[in-house]
């Protein structure tokens, strides 16, 4: 059994989807302190940074520990989940017909040591939003989304932000699944 270092919902839910076994014990870190140290670094190493600081601060029993997180970035500029429903909206706006870069990454760690990493990333093409648009889209998926990057859930009515999506549904959903699973069956974790 592996240990996940996420309460992420979403990834506890492809885990289980994907017949995983593990146990949820999320990490206790300031993700904003390690990001705000690495001022000035591209997301998709900040997204691995996190990803393997969270398996490495989580108490190891010899076994896999796996740390996924991922961040959002629209020109240049980088998105936290939304700290209130009228940040989610700000959000919105400034994605409304702009490219949305999803930089995803996992880590795992065994003994202490990171054994293995892995980033992705997937453009998500979002559509020119009215104020109409995003007001009843928040009625209907706040508070959900203010746990969510991107202020969307893929798996729900947050498809109606885009026009073209651009690479893996999983990393999308926010941990790059398929490699993890390859990771998993080396490391002897899964059957092959």
């Amino acid at each position: 059994m592996i240990i996940l270092a996420s309460k992420s919902a979403s990834r506890q839910a492809m885990l289980q989807q994907a017949g995983v076994p593990f146990e949820s014990r999320p990490a206790d870190l300031d993700e904003r302190a390690l990001e705000a140290q690495m001022a000035g670094a591209v997301a998709q190493d900040i997204a691995l940074a996190l990803a393997e600081a969270k398996a490495l601060a989580v108490p190891q029993t010899g076994g896999l520990v796996l740390g996924s997180d991922s961040l959002v970035e629209v020109e240049g500029r980088r998105f936290d989940k939304p700290a209130s429903r009228g940040d989610a909206a700000e959000h919105l706006r400034f994605f409304s017909g702009r490219c949305m870069n999803l930089h995803s990454a996992a880590a795992l760690v065994r003994d202490g040591d990171i054994v293995w990493s892995h980033k992705a990333l997937a453009r998500l093409h979002v559509r020119v939003l009215s104020d109409d648009f995003i007001e009843a889209y928040l009625d209907k998926e706040w508070p959900e989304v203010g746990w969510c990057v991107g202020v969307f859930r893929i798996e729900a009515l947050g498809v109606q932000l885009f026009d073209a999506i651009e690479g893996d549904y999983f990393t999308v959903l926010g941990m790059p699944l398929l490699p993890v699973l390859g990771a998993l069956r080396e490391f002897g974790a899964m059957p092959r």
